[in-house]
């Protein structure tokens, strides 16, 4: 959600750290600043923003070879220069930066106000600098340690100290922190975006963690003090990928990354001998496979959406009764975990809290998890007992494109390999095989309709409230397509199961009320028709997607046409027309279609 970016080394700090900065934009943020330790000063500077003002902003002499950087998304306090960080102590010589809530920041605050500290923020981070520069110790590393035993809470911590100024000192509990090794200097980031342009080589930190780093190296340890051995990462993504390229918005150019992503994701795992497909990650042999009862999916958002178009795929593929949950009320209602359920937990960017939280409280309980994710290295990817890797590449707008692709591909993958283990014949294998294939292909001819879809966009667009309806497959595609539409173009969209409508919604359905109906050519094709039908009459205008040769109501608004694949794989397709739609709808009405408002890519609190 919010971003942490840090250096020290032989360099000056500031551009580094703004650099990364401006490649952490597309989490979401309202706010940003820098602090680096000059010769005899802590110098910061901050303000509500953008990281492109920030760097307009930056005073001339702001010297330093060590600092940290911040982008923040408002949880304690609005958009201000004061509750921007880093935040200072009150002798000004410490400086930090933090992701994540503190719990019991009220409480310590009344402390530090009573003991006579003035705040200057709303924040609950801020308490954390009063408290290092209280602590005793003759270290950083003591002070930090002391005054983290006082914190409850979420954090990924960054702290700087002008009394040893050799060293940057991070924490990481619940929030993602991770450390880039350079030549002779070294980085710390969120996320490995913000240092991919000095350093593939990263260090990866785990809750309950924290690390010094200097520009020659780092060390690990623990809250005990404990050391830890940690092991270089490569990363696998180049620093070309987190730019747009040709493209206006990220958003448009991971739709177009698609053919490609879903051509990664399948290659190397599709078995032409026995019509089946290899995913050697989920550390699952057949019998194991075979033991597998039920298969319960956690996600967050679209990842949820992508989840439910999964369940649907492996209960008719692989008949094992299988369903989807989102990740952030899952543990709190208190589950039953069973032994012979299969729990997966999906995420792109394998930090989502709540679904990293699900997962923790899964393995406590004895659960067998495993995980579809984008990034390796990642919170969830190591928390896991096995899983599948998405392989999409970098995903920087807030909405989910190629990922939430990739996911479904994913499930589509495992609920093959799940079902050609049990009762799936070699002839539906091969029928399934041969439409994962084609896939690729078929998604490029709906991405080469982009102009008519931004016609019918515009039209969309004029509404102030829509519908999205879609029957068994196609009610996931229609969430999803709900989902991309209100996230960035604002306009109020619900979807509904087409079968219940007559039991409420049609109430709503007028002339200024359109409906995006999904109508796949599969055995429920005439009572989706009836369906229009009975939407027609009410004069709502339909605006239908559906597979060549469908006959559709006369007067529809629109028919949208996708290329037909097997009907177990066709919601996938049937989903990237209206990613097309909801990004052509956000420009007609001018918004910043890859940082809509309110929304974080990652959403690393609960």
């Amino acid at each position: 959600m919010c971003g942490i970016v840090g250096y020290v080394g032989s360099k000056p700090a500031a551009p580094i750290l703004v650099d990364g900065l401006a490649r952490l934009e597309y989490r979401g943020y309202d706010s940003a600043g820098v602090a680096v330790l000059g010769s005899s000063e802590l110098k910061v500077h901050k303000d509500a923003g953008r990281v492109r003002e920030l760097e307009a902003s930056l005073p001339k002499r702001f010297g330093g070879k060590l600092g940290i950087g911040h982008t923040r998304w408002a949880t304690h306090g609005g958009p201000s220069k004061d509750n921007a960080h880093p935040h200072a102590s009150g002798n000004e010589r410490i400086a930090v930066v933090h992701n994540g809530i503190f719990d019991n920041a009220a409480a310590i605050r009344a402390q530090l106000e009573d003991a006579g500290v003035k705040l200057r923020s709303e924040t609950d981070t801020e308490v954390l600098a009063h408290l290092i520069e209280q602590a005793d110790g003759d270290t950083l590393e003591e002070k930090v340690l002391a005054s983290l035993r006082r914190i409850e809470g979420t954090y990924g911590i960054a702290v700087i100290d002008l009394d040893f100024p050799d060293r940057i000192v991070v924490a990481r509990n619940g929030s993602p922190l991770i450390l880039g090794i350079g030549d002779g200097e070294m980085h710390i980031a969120s996320d490995a975006a913000a240092l991919i342009r000095y350093t593939r080589q990263v260090v990866y930190l785990d809750d309950g963690e924290l690390a010094t780093v200097r520009a020659d190296g780092y060390r690990t340890f623990t809250q005990d003090a404990s050391p830890t051995t940690k092991t270089a990462k490569t990363v696998e993504w180049e620093a070309d990928e987190y730019e747009r390229g040709l493209h206006e918005h990220f958003m448009m150019k991971e739709i177009h990354e698609q053919p490609d992503a879903v051509g990664r994701v399948i290659r190397g795992r599709l078995d032409e001998r026995f019509h089946t497909v290899h995913l050697g990650g989920l550390n699952m042999d057949a019998r194991e496979a075979r033991e597998i009862k039920r298969v319960k999916i956690l996600g967050c958002g679209s990842a949820y959406y992508a989840g439910q178009m999964g369940a649907q795929f492996i209960e008719e593929v692989a008949r094992i009764p299988a369903d989807a949950e989102p990740a952030s009320e899952f543990r709190y209602r208190n589950p039953v975990v069973e032994r012979d359920t299969l729990y997966v937990a999906v995420s792109q960017s394998g930090e989502t809290l709540d679904t990293l939280v699900a997962v923790q409280e899964l393995k406590r309980k004895g659960g067998r998890v495993i995980g579809l994710v984008n990034a390796v290295g990642s919170s969830i990817a190591r928390e896991v007992d096995g899983g599948v890797y998405l392989h999409a590449g970098p995903e920087v707008s807030v909405a989910s494109t190629k990922a939430l692709t990739n996911m479904a591909v994913g499930f589509a993958m495992l609920g093959i390999h799940l079902g050609r283990i049990r009762d799936v014949s070699p002839a539906d294998g091969r029928r399934l095989i041969d439409g994962l294939k084609k896939l690729p292909e078929h998604i490029a001819q709906i991405v080469a309709q982009e102009e008519e879809l931004a016609k019918i966009a515009g039209r969309l667009a004029q509404h102030e409230s829509l519908f999205f309806v879609g029957r068994t497959r196609g009610y996931p595609v229609a969430r999803e397509g709900a989902q991309k539409l209100k996230e960035i173009s604002y306009r109020h969209a619900e979807a509904y199961q087409t079968s219940e409508l007559k039991h409420g919604p049609l109430a709503l359905i007028s002339p200024e009320v359109p409906s995006v109906a999904i109508v796949p050519d599969d055995e429920l094709l005439d009572r989706n028709i009836g369906a229009l039908h009975e939407i027609g009459a009410r004069s709502g205008p339909l605006y239908v997607v559906t597979h060549p040769g469908v006959e559709v109501p006369d007067g529809v608004a629109a028919k949208i046409v996708v290329p037909k694949n097997e009907p177990e794989l066709d919601p996938i397709l049937l989903t990237i027309p209206l990613q097309i739609i909801a990004y052509y709808a956000a420009v007609a009405l001018g918004h910043d279609v890859d940082k809509p408002r309110n929304l974080a890519k990652s959403v690393t609190v609960e």
